[in-house]
């Protein structure tokens, strides 16, 4: 078994950061530091570390569905002492964000320790929908609506992907839009709307394929149905 996969299902992190691991020099195989990615690992009888720490295959993966709340990271520990979602999850598992949301983000927000599916479903590649709810203030022209839909230049210029937007509702000067993205660049959506001079001053994440955030209050969170996790697996 390759060694990124090995960590992976071993509910370390995902493929692509078990890679990482591996480049700076954070993992032994049998008490000697491995730095290829392409290293073979025997799951009987080979004893792989991170950091020090021995890891084991994982035989019953966990899946659980948050509602992120605002004010909080993505990552299991902040450099600057911010709140994380690891404090509004209870669990006696070490568990990683399949994808992420900035700080000022809220929404639907998946854990799990299944590596191999997480690097599926953020792997741009595959183009998994994500739905999100967007609010800006002042309406957008439609020739700049039809820029996003298109792929609009970020301010790295790179290209973003085909989008769908569709405005929902409007309330004042506040106008609603239905987003839905492919791909999973950093603030991607923030990002898509500054590129036409508009600011995001509300996003939420609403669902990821037809898995929706439904029944959950900010800050909680729920395991995933059988259902669902044969859902994702099949996506």
């Amino acid at each position: 078994m390759r060694i990124n996969k090995y960590i992976a299902s071993s509910g370390v992190t995902s493929r692509r950061n078990a890679d990482k691991l591996v480049t700076e020099g954070r993992v032994k195989v049998n008490g000697k530091t491995v730095t290829e990615l392409g290293f073979d690992v025997n799951e009987n009888n080979d004893t792989v570390s991170v950091d020090g720490k021995k890891i084991a295959l994982i035989n019953k993966y966990t899946y659980i569905m948050m509602y992120k709340p605002k004010g909080c990271v993505c990552s299991a520990n902040d450099e600057c002492g911010r709140k994380t979602v690891f404090d509004y999850v209870d669990i006696d598992k070490r568990l990683f964000t399949v994808g992420r949301l900035d700080y000022d983000s809220e929404g639907l927000l998946l854990l799990t320790n299944d590596g191999a599916l997480a690097q599926y479903i953020t792997h741009p590649g595959n183009e998994i929908p994500k739905s999100y709810l967007v609010k800006v203030e002042g309406d957008i022209p439609e020739a700049d609506l039809a820029r996003l839909r298109k792929g609009v230049k970020l301010d790295d210029g790179s290209l973003t992907a085909r989008a769908k937007v569709r405005l929902k509702e409007i309330a004042g000067n506040v106008y609603s839009y239905d987003v839905t993205i492919f791909e999973g660049k950093n603030r991607e959506i923030r990002r898509m709307f500054e590129a036409i001079g508009k600011e995001v001053i509300f996003l939420k994440r609403v669902a990821v394929g037809d898995l929706r955030l439904g029944g959950l209050s900010r800050g909680t969170y729920r395991y995933l149905t059988d259902k669902e996790i044969d859902y994702l697996k099949n996506l």
